[in-house]
């Protein structure tokens, strides 16, 4: 076992924090998460599992069976537009997935699957503090110390801020930033699933004009769902609004959409609303001893679904790398752990980079204004759905990674 220099501090006990501290600990170091927060979110709607994520999250073991969700079967696009109403594609995708990569796509409740894995890494033996807020670092030729908003500290070999897009311990490394507003903002909440979307479980897309709406299962009796429009700038504070302002959106256009998505809005029981953030890419992730994963490192809009999926994408690579260079779980030192930042770095930095763009562009293609610029974008969804080739491309390059199923190296 690695001496008590090898502590691994995480900032961080969100989605990314426990799962990274649960693979350092099956590898023999001695990681503590540290959360700012005094107990597990209770905030936040939902997110899906891809498969490129299932399979990171696969080499734990028994973690996967563990995880309350709803294995999605089906892709649905559907159009509200007046001049151009009903279904514009559906696909078994989701299905076929699990053959082609081994995963398939699962909706999961944020708040549970993060008690889900705290829950997991404590039975592991990860330490979690709760309600300490990294607020500085000191680094230097052997460790790094961390302060905290209440004064606490401590001291370890490296650190991973693995908190958010509200990141302390990027603000710590390379100072504080303005957050990118991507001119959207979402509306969402969790709805007891309505007939017209009940059968096979199926992640929908709803296409209105100048509106966007996303929904998938979550579990046997419940869905998730939010809508995207083109508003100015809203704070991502994920506190549910009030009941005048849930009741208008209750009662306004979108509960009157068809196909479920009405009764979606109109049943939620809480509401929240937030504006859709990224940042500007890093040129590096890491300095001296510590280093930026997940949305610390690269947050990216929601449209593609990947947020959570690129960080334990994030997490499997530098776990690899650092299992290569310091084979000896001992405390590395400053040029080890350059190699294993660097070499992470030159694989993960484009690959997050290209993906926090298409999510982007995603979204913005998704919440257009007037008619014909909307039915052109309900034309381009039908002729995509339709070409196997360009879909299998997608496929293969967004689950493909960060290993093929059997070819994992850690």
């Amino acid at each position: 076992m690695p001496s008590k220099s090898t502590n691994i501090i995480i900032a961080g006990c969100g989605i990314a924090g426990p799962v990274l501290a649960i693979f350092l600990k099956m590898k023999g170091y001695e990681p503590v998460v540290y959360e700012r927060l005094d107990r597990p979110t209770e905030h936040g709607l939902s997110l899906c599992l891809q498969p490129n994520g299932l399979r990171v999250l696969s080499l734990i073991p028994e973690i996967v069976p563990k995880i309350v969700g709803m294995q999605l079967e089906k892709l649905r696009f559907v159009s509200t537009l007046t001049e151009d109403d009903g279904l514009l594609a559906e696909s078994d995708a989701p299905a076929a997935l699990a053959e082609m990569f081994g995963n398939g796509m699962m909706g999961a409740h944020r708040t549970t699957l993060n008690r889900t894995l705290v829950e997991v890494a404590e039975s592991y033996g990860v330490k979690i503090v709760w309600g300490h807020q990294l607020v500085a670092l000191q680094q230097g030729s052997e460790n790094v110390q961390v302060t905290f908003a209440n004064d606490a500290t401590d001291t370890a070999s490296f650190v991973v801020g693995c908190d958010g897009l509200h990141s302390n311990t990027r603000i710590s490394l390379f100072g504080d930033e303005k957050a990118d507003f991507t001119g959207l903002t979402q509306t969402g909440g969790l709805s007891p699933t309505p007939a017209a979307l009940a059968g096979a479980p199926a992640m929908t897309n709803f296409y209105g004009n100048g509106a966007h709406l996303i929904c998938y299962q979550i579990s046997s009796t419940h869905t998730s769902w939010a809508i995207t429009l083109q508003e100015s700038e809203e704070k991502e504070s994920w506190h549910a609004m009030d009941k005048e302002h849930k009741k208008s959106i209750q009662e306004g256009p979108f509960s009157k959409w068809g196909y479920g998505a009405g009764e979606l809005v109109a049943t939620a029981d809480k509401i929240v609303k937030f504006g859709l953030y990224d940042r500007p890419q890093l040129e590096t992730w890491h300095k001296g001893r510590v280093l930026l994963l997940g949305d610390a490192a690269h947050p990216t809009s929601p449209h593609l679904g990947q947020g959570a999926n690129q960080a334990f994408e994030d997490i499997f690579h530098f776990v690899r790398l650092l299992v290569q260079h310091n084979p000896s779980i001992e405390s590395p030192s400053v040029e080890v752990l350059s190699t294993i930042f660097s070499e992470l770095e030159e694989i993960r930095i484009p690959r997050t980079a290209e993906l926090v763009m298409k999510a982007r562009k995603q979204g913005e293609s998704r919440v257009l204004h007037s008619v014909p610029a909307c039915e052109a974008r309900n034309n381009a969804v039908r002729a995509m759905w339709k070409n196997e080739e360009v879909l299998s491309a997608g496929y293969k390059d967004l689950y493909s990674n960060p290993f093929m199923p059997g070819r994992n190296e850690i």
